[in-house]
């Protein structure tokens, strides 16, 4: 299920549950600035093999 949300509704999900973040950002710009503890896979680089490290039973965060 897909949801946008909000910047408050994120920081509240950060702070209330095990969520996972990923950063679909280039790596330069990830590495200038992202979410701490935010995974990044740039958005080029997405793919059904790239999502390995994530974890089917966490909700999951992407931006």
């Amino acid at each position: 299920m897909v949801k946008v949300i909000g910047r408050k509704e994120l920081q509240d999900l950060i702070a209330d549950s095990d969520v996972q973040i990923v950063d679909v950002l280039p790596d330069r710009e990830y590495n200038e600035s992202h979410i701490p503890g935010a995974v990044n896979i740039p958005l080029k680089k997405l793919t059904a093999e790239s999502v390995h490290v994530l974890q089917r039973d966490k909700p999951t965060v992407v931006y």
